[in-house]
């Protein structure tokens, strides 16, 4: 497996390459002034609320808050992964990307004839469903499903003959051939020697990936035989937990997504497409993971998951809704539509039609309703006892949530839910204390109630090359006030790769709690003229180490009280009492 890119590399890339340049490509701008505009490409609008700043190389919509830098856009708007926006914005400047290990990543020959076998057996599939002597069986059951040879088409549906020797046969004794199938688990090795084919006597799905190569198959049997589905194992190119059938397909019936829904079988994607709903997806034989739902969250704002009404399907909802809740950011939402007993979402939409079957996913259940009805179901909430389990209940799983409105609005139903104080029970969830700790005097605001670490950060995300006006330490790194550690970190970077940009800096803390912090700070307007700026954090950093020193001093002169201090306590008690009452000489 290749190494980890260098955050370096990164960082130089960044620096190169212009964030106008790559998104004017995929949305034409406007310049407006010093920055330009658009409509955003994420959500739909009339007016232009879409800035990009070439300045900060970052980007920004007042309208939904999608931001970033040109990763993150690559990513969000051509759906990368995060290592291949970073091999796209190469590619455009012409280098290569290396890995910690030090080694370039070469082109793999091996890889291409993977998905160069896949591509052949496809067609295999695809022409034994039109010529095959059996093949009249599978044509019949499609049609009895409803599918039309349009949609079959579409999701490029064959079939896999009856035997145990067709596929093999049509390699034609290649052993390069052959080795591949079998390492891409198309065919298997006998024990006493041979091969013989995975896929017998099934409608065969081919598993897209998001540039629309086979990476792998679904066979489905057209009876009662066991088992029902059987997927392609594990292989060099194709991973279950985080790849989705249907998501190549879904992405290209719809220019614009809104929602997709997560069903459970390859049969009911392609049966919602035929009456119409093209945004439905299935995971392959797992459970929905954080892989499918970040990669779900990177195509719509809003997944609703689809399950039966019975036990089973109450389970498996409670599963998806676990792995849901670490990357529910603020505006991401989740749903979810449950059956009723004996249907599924064929039969369904084919009972009620396609409209009241999309109304039913608008009006699905909201994952914080579900979330307090399942707990509730096992306490007692009439009762002390009751309501104390349920906050025990919630609080593991609350405590998997990133720091977020969302969650913030959950812990109020909670409170609410258990009659707690909410900010007792905030402490007591995330402190894991019964009572607010007794923190020592907190750092004083300036008159106009601004943070200067806020204040500071800011400036900063505005103008990096601030950061060298100031000596590393500074000497307020051990105040106890929020976001000092953050802006530590900031300046530490910042001395570290002073050609850093806005955006580039966001990147570093990509995926981690401060990232929405920080993109909400750089995307705050700033009302000073550009030769105030300096003067302004430099005024913060100053308003900062005084508070530190006054903070320090309050706690020795508490402690001294307490008990003696030490002879190195004692001198640093007379250094600040001396900065804060100078003598007159």
């Amino acid at each position: 497996m290749a190494g980890r890119i260098p955050q370096n590399f990164i960082d130089d890339l960044l620096n190169r390459i212009d964030i106008v340049e790559v998104i004017d490509a995929r949305v034409p701008l406007k310049k407006t002034g010093r920055e330009y505009q658009a409509c955003c490409p994420f959500h739909n609008e009339k007016t232009p609320s879409f800035t990009v700043s070439p300045n900060k190389q970052f980007y920004h919509c007042f309208g939904c808050g999608a931001h970033g830098s040109a990763v993150g856009f690559l990513m969000e708007y051509d759906h990368l992964e995060f290592p291949e926006a970073i091999e796209e914005l190469a590619r455009s400047i012409g280098v290569e990307v290396p890995r910690e290990d030090g080694n370039t990543p070469r082109h793999d020959p091996r890889r291409d004839d993977h998905y160069s076998l896949l591509e052949r057996v496809d067609r295999f599939y695809r022409s034994q469903l039109r010529e095959h002597s059996q093949a009249e069986r599978a044509v019949s059951y499609l049609k009895d499903r409803g599918l039309s040879g349009e949609i079959a088409a579409t999701f490029g549906l064959g079939y896999a003959p009856p035997g145990w020797d067709g596929l093999l046969k049509f390699l034609d004794n290649d052993t390069h051939s052959q080795q591949l199938a079998v390492e891409l688990g198309l065919l298997v090795k006998r024990d006493e020697g041979g091969l013989y084919d995975r896929f017998r006597d099934r409608i065969m799905f081919p598993i897209r990936d998001r540039r629309g190569r086979t990476i792998g198959f679904g066979g489905r049997v057209m009876g009662d035989e066991k088992p029902k589905y059987m997927n392609s194992p594990e292989s060099p190119v194709f991973h279950k937990g985080q790849e989705l059938y249907g998501l190549f397909e879904a992405r290209k019936a719809n220019q614009k997504l809104e929602r997709l829904l997560v069903v459970e079988g390859y049969m009911d994607v392609v049966a919602l497409a035929q009456f119409g709903l093209t945004n439905a997806v299935a995971t392959l034989g797992t459970a929905t993971t954080p892989e499918h739902l970040e990669r779900l969250y990177r195509t719509v704002r809003e997944v609703v998951f689809c399950f039966d009404g019975d036990t089973a399907g109450s389970r498996a909802a409670w599963r998806a809704l676990e792995n849901a809740l670490p990357v529910m950011r603020d505006g991401r939402e989740a749903r979810f539509l449950f059956l009723p007993e004996g249907e599924d979402p064929d039969s369904l939409v084919r009972s009620i039609g396609a409209q009241t079957f999309q109304k039913k996913t608008v009006e699905s259940v909201p994952l914080s309703q579900f979330f307090f009805e399942h707990l509730q179901q096992q306490v007692d909430i009439g009762s002390v006892d009751g309501r104390a389990r349920l906050v025990g209940m919630a609080r593991p799983l609350l405590q998997t949530m990133p720091d977020s409105v969302f969650r913030d609005l959950m812990l109020d139903q909670l409170a609410e839910r258990s009659g707690m104080n909410a900010e007792r029970l905030q402490s007591r969830i995330f402190d894991g204390e019964s009572l607010p700790r007794e923190e020592p005097p907190k750092p004083q605001t300036s008159q106009s109630g601004r943070s200067p670490v806020r204040a500071a950060i800011r400036l900063l995300l505005e103008q990096p090359e601030l950061a060298e006006t100031v000596a590393i330490p500074c000497g307020f790194e051990d105040l106890d006030a929020p976001g000092i550690a953050l802006l530590s970190r900031l300046l530490e970077m910042l001395h570290e790769s002073p050609n850093l940009s806005t955006g580039g800096i966001l990147e570093h803390w990509r995926g981690q709690p401060e990232e929405q912090h920080l993109a909400k700070l750089a995307s705050t307007p700033l009302n000073l003229p550009p030769e105030g700026l300096g003067e302004e954090f430099r005024d913060a950093v100053q308003r900062l180490i005084e508070q530190r020193n006054s903070h320090r001093m309050e706690l020795l002169l508490f402690q001294s009280r307490q008990q003696a201090l030490s002879g190195s306590e004692k001198n640093e008690l007379k250094a600040l009492l001396a900065m804060r009452h100078p003598t007159s000489g």
